[in-house]
């Protein structure tokens, strides 16, 4: 995947202005190269130094000539004990992204290489420094768009997962030592593990994944968020509501009916779910071709995303084609609450009166979608497994379990059961990293900016 042997550079902090700015060199040639480019004694491991910064770009660059272009500070994080087990050089300088860029060029010509997305977390991985459980948490920290998920990917990156997975692990790889134990010694006779206590152990091992497992539905909506899309005929108040929710006015509104015509998507926390937020065109019959296209876009919306807020409008009378109110994953809003009612809201299939204008009841249609999309879950714990393929391979690890039990039950061969145990012993492997493909490092890697 990547070249472990070079010196790597990369910003470290987002694109744009700021009041400071990183750039991040790792590598066996990471201190050096900061001698390079700000010249001065020998730097002392994990002491901020004040240095001037000059960054040549070629032999006929005027600042080769020793012109400083910025006041940093070097921090050298001396291996191994830095973020990824490498010598690290963190450069501190303004944040303009001209000089950052000044500053990566400059090391480049010294003799390193632009990092590659994610390139520093992986070098964490390959030195012990993170388990790959540990090092999607990191990616997962980066990209939290509410507190919840921030919660969530610290916690995993803090090794809570990572220590269940172990203790898992510590209890089937006891159990395989000791059948293999027995396979050694044949002529003996000698059973260092009977089979209805492998089949017991096998279970209680197994209780140990189903109860991680059983959070994972929890987990993976609060990591991945869900999708809902407002949906109901023309004018009813959805680009109002739709702008409620957000908080700002993203959507068009005015009285003139089909105003939407298109999908309106945006990210926004509702109740501590990352919520893609959708705007449809409102639903009615016309001969209009580009109109009967959103319409048809807000069918699709309505059908496949988690959550379909409803909303009509209750200054006017209720849908002659009454809605389906059992409908599981959808809210209704008798919106416009704040005009004389034509209908009540608690008598319609306990439609949630709201008025988008006026803010009256929208912490009730907030409750109502995080309830919608949880079911019976609750949000307040943090669940084990977000991860999709955290669970998929624990799935796996169940079914082995569940399987190696049965066969001890059975009478089978302990080479058999030792061999199902195995394959549960490589789910688990997997997860953390130890027995990963390329293919697989590589995809999960890839999510990483540059400079991380």
């Amino acid at each position: 995947m990547f070249s472990t042997d070079d010196t790597i550079v990369a910003a470290a902090t987002p694109p744009g202005r700021a009041g400071l700015g990183v750039v991040r060199i790792g590598g066996p040639q990471a201190v050096p190269i900061a001698s390079v480019l700000a010249p001065g004694p020998a730097l002392t491991a994990r002491v901020a130094t004040v240095r001037r910064l000059a960054a040549p770009l070629d032999d006929g660059d005027r600042l080769a000539r020793g012109v400083a272009i910025d006041q940093v500070v070097l921090t050298w994080f001396a291996a191994p004990a830095s973020y990824t087990g490498d010598d690290v050089i963190e450069i501190s300088a303004h944040g303009s992204p001209v000089l950052l860029d000044r500053i990566v060029r400059g090391a480049m010509r010294a003799g390193a290489r632009l990092a590659a997305p994610g390139e520093f977390t992986f070098r964490a991985f390959l030195n012990g420094k993170l388990d790959l459980v540990q090092a999607e948490a990191v990616a997962d920290l980066i990209e939290a768009v509410t507190p919840a998920q921030a919660r969530l990917a610290f916690d995993q990156l803090d090794g809570t997962l990572s220590h269940a997975l172990a203790a898992i692990g510590e209890a089937l790889f006891d159990l395989r030592v000791r059948l293999e134990a027995s396979l050694d010694f044949p002529d003996e006779g000698y059973h260092f593990v009977e089979p209805g206590a492998v089949a017991r152990e096998c279970e209680a091992v197994r209780a140990r994944v189903v109860a991680l497992l059983e959070t994972a539905r929890r987990g993976r909506l609060l990591r991945e968020g869900c999708t809902v899309a407002l949906s109901g005929a023309p004018n009813v108040g959805k680009s109002l509501l739709f702008n409620a929710l957000l908080g700002s006015g993203r959507a068009i509104v005015t009285p003139v009916a089909g105003t939407t015509r298109d999908l309106l998507t945006e990210r926004c926390d509702i109740g501590g779910l990352a919520v893609t937020l959708i705007d449809t065109a409102g639903v009615r019959d016309s001969d209009e071709p580009i109109e009967q296209e959103g319409i048809a876009r807000a069918r699709q919306a309505a059908a496949t995303a988690d959550v379909q807020v409803l909303v009509l409008d209750r200054s006017r009378p209720y849908p002659e084609q009454r809605p389906d109110t059992t409908r599981d994953g959808r809210v209704i809003v008798a919106n416009k609450s704040d005009l004389p009612g034509a209908w009540s809201a608690d008598e319609e299939g306990g439609a949630i009166a709201a008025s988008a204008l006026t803010g009256d009841g929208m912490d009730a249609v907030r409750r109502a979608i995080v309830e919608a999309a949880v079911e019976t879950e609750s949000l307040e714990d943090t669940p084990a497994i977000a991860n999709t393929r955290h669970a998929s391979l624990l799935e796996r690890v169940d079914a082995r379990l569940a399987e190696a039990a049965e066969q001890a039950r059975n009478g089978e061969g302990e080479e058999i059961v030792l061999a199902t145990l195995q394959d549960a012993f490589a789910a688990l492997d997997e997860i953390v990293g130890k027995r990963s493909s390329d293919d697989v490092l590589r995809q999960i890697f890839a999510r990483f900016c540059i400079g991380k």
